[in-house]
């Protein structure tokens, strides 16, 4: 997917300054890929192995993270896709019917996040339950 899809997409834009972050799992950091991504993003890239490492127990801080993933999971699976057509077309409706009303609640709870971890100056929060 990197190679075939994210970087012939990317070099259709004009994009400056890119960092490219991914968190620390383990499919996400086979040798391959860490040296692919950083012959592609050189010293911007956060991810374990990387230039710049991903923090260890980090929260989920990126709306990618916290909302997106699980809500199109739960939703492209529903109907148990059987072939590869139906769960892209799947993926392709659920990401489509995201309306612009639940993006800006994602995007609130996202800067409050932020709020939060500013305030604690980067320390554990243990106690804190982000809601949507």
């Amino acid at each position: 997917m990197i190679t075939n899809f994210f970087i012939p997409e990317l070099n259709n834009h004009d994009v400056q300054e890119l960092w490219f972050q991914q968190d620390g799992a383990t499919c996400h950091t086979a040798r391959a890929t860490i040296d692919l991504l950083k012959d592609t993003f050189g010293d911007s890239l956060i991810s374990r192995f990387g230039p710049v490492n991903w923090p260890p127990r980090s929260c989920d801080l990126t709306p990618l993270d916290y909302f997106l993933w699980a809500y199109v999971n739960s939703l492209v699976y529903a109907d148990k896709p059987e072939t590869l057509n139906h769960l892209e077309d799947n993926i392709r409706r659920v990401i489509t019917d995201i309306r612009t009303q639940m993006l800006e609640k994602v995007i609130e709870n996202w800067t409050s996040r932020l709020d939060y971890i500013r305030a604690s100056r980067g320390s554990p929060m243990p106690e804190i339950i982000f809601k949507m």
